[in-house]
């Protein structure tokens, strides 16, 4: 069974070839994703298998509308990187770094809390991803939309928490 991770999650995240349609959120600086969050790793699905020792994902404002999600990961096999930066358009746009959750990703925001992205690698879909800011700006979760090696649909919740701030 594969085990996706919560990375890319905008990497994961990082790579995404469909994206949900609707309105792109406003480009405000203001919005409730910029800045870093840490995976809660205790609060992890037990069918996820052995959590990673952290998770941090990081979304930069760039400017002019485009974004840049930066997720690190650490565990048993060291760091992995990712990096994609997007307009929030649901457009394909390659990613740097780690692949094995994907090589391209695409982002939309149907809402100012809400940012849903679709990963792909080798053309393929990966999986889907939503991201959800709580109202007070301080939980994030990452549900993780997949099938395992039977075709079974599943979708996986993943609590991040804000660093700093």
């Amino acid at each position: 069974m594969k085990m996706p991770l919560p990375v890319l999650g905008l990497a994961a995240l990082c790579l995404i070839g469909v994206a949900a349609s609707g309105p792109a959120a406003p480009r405000s600086s203001k919005s409730p994703f910029l800045g870093k969050w840490a995976l809660d790793v205790a609060t992890m699905p037990v069918t996820y298998g052995t959590p990673p020792k952290s998770v941090t994902y990081e979304f930069v404002d760039l400017g002019n509308g485009r974004w840049e999600t930066r997720i690190h990961i650490v565990d048993d096999g060291g760091n992995r990187d990712i990096a994609v930066s997007y307009l929030r358009d649901g457009l394909a746009n390659a990613s740097s770094g780690y692949a094995g959750e994907g090589d391209t990703a695409a982002v939309n925001s149907p809402a100012p809390n809400v940012l849903v992205m679709s990963l792909a690698r080798d053309k393929q879909l990966e999986s889907v991803r939503t991201y959800a800011v709580s109202a007070n700006g301080r939980e994030m979760t990452e549900s993780a939309a997949d099938v395992d090696d039977n075709g079974v649909p599943f979708v996986r919740n993943f609590r991040f928490r804000r660093i700093g701030r």
